[in-house]
């Protein structure tokens, strides 16, 4: 049997799928599980040992250049993947497609898999309710709060729909997330060189964010950095993926104390970052859900989205916002105002200094 999963991007929801991965793996060992991704978002689950065959897309190249000649070839290539496996001679057709995105885009590529079972969230949790044509089954998703949660609820709806005689699945669920995100031996030698010089604990400051209305000031970031130094004894490393130098470099200059230091990594290579740190402060984006996964201590920066739908799931992190009354159910990429952000340095201090006692407490039991 062939499983594909949908879903395309971006690097925080890849990653809050991942544990619905896990137990579709955990449930149907004998499965052949392959997982449509965006090519931007695919490096985080590449050599994961859940998945069987990645199929990587780009449907952003496709929609920007229709009438190319490659657009075509390499679009008929992906949906013919998505079809069936190449390398089965006809034998690895696609029985079920799991749309865990609930966009047109991913209902579509469902369905262009000709699964005969495309199973999705209930209608309410779709992210566009249009979608649901693509769809042969829905699950009944809404009652979770958070996003993982919603996705093991579709992930175990799809293992109904492949066991004829469903048994107690309480040997499937685990107490904690599973995040099976394979580190290469290069990357941990890369992040060890990078903590080693100058040594000590230090604290993951991710200041990029997908969307401009998810970033905290960066003059904002260097004061708290100072902080870390002066008052916590953490240095700071702050990390940063491609096109975010500019910003990483406008801490680490603005910082009085020089306990900053910028750190380009890799997905793979911010996984074993955090796996070292003693705590991730940022806001709402990749690195954060990587840091969760990683099992760090996180204080998280929120404005336009949801911290009891996206935020971190271990109840002792803590994250800061601004209740204001334009903020449920925002998710505005730009806005002609940023009061969400408008964080104050004091509360996020305090929200630091909570976390960090919370793991003092761990400690001394």
């Amino acid at each position: 049997m062939r499983i594909l999963i949908v879903k395309l991007s971006s690097i925080g929801d890849v990653v809050h799928t991942l544990p619905a991965a896990a137990l579709l793996r955990r449930a149907l060992p004998d499965a052949r599980i392959a997982w449509a991704v965006e090519r931007g978002a695919s490096a985080i689950i590449e050599d994961s040992p859940v998945i069987d065959e990645l199929i990587r897309l780009d449907t952003k190249a496709w929609r920007k250049d229709l009438l190319k000649g490659s657009t075509a070839r390499d679009a008929r290539a992906g949906f013919s993947r998505l079809r069936q496996a190449p390398e089965l001679n006809g034998a690895g057709r696609t029985h079920l497609a799991i749309d865990f995105q609930g966009l047109m885009k991913s209902g579509v590529i469902a369905f262009a898999s000709r699964a005969t079972r495309r199973i999705g969230f209930e209608t309410s949790d779709l992210r566009e309710a249009a979608s649901k044509v693509f769809l042969t089954e829905q699950a009944a998703t809404s009652k979770f709060k958070h996003v993982i949660d919603k996705n093991l609820a579709l992930g175990r709806a799809a293992i109904a729909a492949t066991i004829t005689k469903q048994t107690d699945d309480g040997g499937l669920l685990k107490d904690e997330y599973e995040f099976p995100i394979a580190v290469s031996a290069d990357d941990e030698l890369y992040v060890r060189e990078v903590i080693e010089s100058p040594g000590g604990p230090f604290v993951i400051v991710n200041p990029g964010g997908g969307w401009s209305t998810k970033l905290w000031p960066s003059e904002q970031y260097a004061k708290l950095v100072d902080w870390l130094w002066d008052d916590c004894g953490l240095r700071s490393l702050v990390t940063y993926g491609p096109g975010e130098e500019g910003l990483a470099h406008r801490i680490v200059s603005s910082a009085r104390s020089g306990a900053a230091h910028g750190v380009p990594s890799t997905l793979k290579q911010f996984v074993a970052l955090a796996r070292h740190a003693a705590l991730f402060v940022g806001g709402d984006t990749g690195p954060l859900h990587l840091a969760a996964a990683s099992a760090t201590p996180i204080v998280g920066l929120y404005g336009p989205t949801s911290p009891a739908r996206n935020g971190p799931f271990d109840p002792r992190d803590v994250t800061v916002g601004r209740e204001l009354w334009c903020r449920t159910a925002c998710h505005r990429r730009s806005c002609w105002h940023w009061e969400c952000m408008e964080i104050p340095l004091a509360d996020v201090k305090r929200a630091v200094m909570n976390r960090l006692d919370i793991i003092k407490e761990k400690s001394a039991d």
